[in-house]
């Protein structure tokens, strides 16, 4: 049985769950939008494709892909392999989509799960929804198995809150009743892993560490992991006004993801339970 992967969009979570898969014995394919990175990634091992959205991929670069993930954000177009490449996908067994917990919406700090109806408040999750919408039509079409796997804030090496403390861009900002999920990357790249060797069709699943918490708690962790004085904390109200639309979009929501399903279902079993055992991997390592 051919066991050969396409990713599309191999960004940091993309080039992490395809690194992944090469060491449990999957060919794998991907796409970039720049042919810089493309031939890059392909000195690296992994046949990299340019796909920017504007023209269909190949049918020769997908060749006989058994497995597709789909890490590219959607826009206002849609999703571009879904738009672009729809006769390709339908040719693999399993389909994959990263999609975000933002399609919760707001839920004042209360905990969701996959059974809660979605309800977006962001354009960008609103956008997210439909892109989900579309992969899941596009199996029902196809007969393929289609696992949607939402994510929360995503951190791993090189993009974590130790970075953002040693650029000296780290704040506290105190919103009373705030809570953030997250996920590192390698707990997402398994959980993707797992779903590909026992996929469920049409399961939805939320991939997210054990421990939601407020941003300013783990400044203050990974300030004490680097020795470094923890920042004041600053009040919303005072913090506001100076944030860009972006950052001020993502304090407008609060939620705590859980995870049961990946767990039960999967059987996975999470590396980094929460943000400390994270943090303190990344700092051992750095």
């Amino acid at each position: 049985m051919t066991k050969r992967l396409f990713i599309f969009g191999l960004g940091y979570s993309g080039l992490e769950i395809a690194r992944l898969a090469k060491s449990q014995g999957w060919t794998v394919a991907g796409t970039v939008t720049g042919a810089e990175k493309a031939a890059r990634l392909g000195a690296g091992g992994i046949e990299t494709h340019v796909f920017d959205g504007s023209a269909p991929l190949p049918a020769a670069a997908f060749g006989d892909s058994s497995h597709v993930l789909c890490t590219v954000a959607p826009g206002r177009a849609g999703d571009p392999a879904l738009r672009l490449c729809r006769p390709l996908l339908k040719q693999a067994r399993w389909l994959g989509y990263l999609s975000t917990t933002g399609v919760y919406g707001d839920h004042g700090g209360g905990w969701v799960d996959e059974n809660m109806p979605p309800k977006p408040g962001q354009s960008r999750s609103i956008e997210r929804l439909a892109a989900e919408h579309g992969w899941q039509a596009l199996a029902l079409e196809a007969g393929n198995s289609l696992t949607i796997f939402r994510l929360p804030g995503i951190y791993g090496p090189g993009r974590s809150t130790l970075d953002q403390v040693k650029a000296g861009t780290a704040r506290r900002i105190d919103k009373p009743g705030q809570f953030f999920s997250r996920a590192h990357v390698a707990d997402i790249a398994a959980t993707v892993l797992k779903a590909m060797a026992a996929p469920h069709a049409g399961g939805i699943y939320n991939v997210a560490d054990d421990l939601p918490v407020s941003t300013g708690e783990v400044v203050a962790f990974a300030c004490e992991l680097l020795g470094l004085p923890v920042p004041p904390s600053i009040p919303w109200a005072e913090a506001a006004p100076a944030m860009s639309d972006m950052a001020r979009s993502f304090y407008s929501e609060s939620r705590r993801v859980r995870n049961e399903r990946i767990k039960r279902d999967l059987g996975v079993v999470l590396r980094y339970p929460t943000y400390r055992e994270g943090l303190r991997a990344i700092a051992a390592a750095s």
